[in-house]
């Protein structure tokens, strides 16, 4: 990725270019073991957005006969880029758990087809971010819509060394 805008996002305003974010949360994605056993990939970030890239395998069928994705793969992935575009939306990474997710389905995930996700932050308050994903196998066409709310645990509530060891500095 050879995007080289910067983010205000940082220690003590230290910036985080794009392509860091893009390490970063591909070092997130790979410590998840069902993510990372699953391929997800990071395709790009401008945060407080994010893609990513679910590729095709079969275990992700709910409905082999009609060749349908299982919908628990569609909330898992809505969850995951949803969380990661809350990483880079904040003034610094902390540990925020999902609230609450909601998942609209517009239509089935089909087999044979990798999911795209998209996420941006809405909004931060001093305890809640509000976020909004999208997925699709054809562009301009949704399989799904997820808002999710995550609580905001701070600095307190962050183990020490967790933006360290997002970025690969431990």
């Amino acid at each position: 990725m050879s995007d080289t805008r910067k983010t205000s996002n940082g220690i003590a305003g230290v910036e985080r270019t794009a392509e860091v974010w893009h390490a970063g949360l591909a070092r997130f994605i790979n410590v998840i073991p069902h993510t990372r056993e699953l391929g997800l990939e990071v395709v790009a970030v401008n945060p407080p957005r994010v893609q990513l890239r679910l590729p095709w395998r079969g275990e992700l069928l709910g409905d082999s006969e009609r060749g349908l994705v299982h919908g628990g793969v569609l909330s898992m992935l809505l969850d995951t880029v949803c969380g990661s575009s809350v990483l880079c939306g904040l003034p610094e990474p902390e540990v925020c758990p999902t609230l609450d997710l909601r998942v609209d389905h517009y239509r089935p995930a089909l087999a044979g087809l990798p999911i795209m996700a998209e996420a941006r932050v809405l909004r931060v308050t001093r305890a809640m971010v509000f976020t909004e994903g999208t997925l699709w196998q054809e562009e301009g066409r949704p399989i799904a819509r997820g808002i999710g709310n995550f609580v905001r645990l701070g600095e307190r509530n962050t183990p020490p060394g967790f933006a360290a060891a997002l970025f690969g500095e431990e």
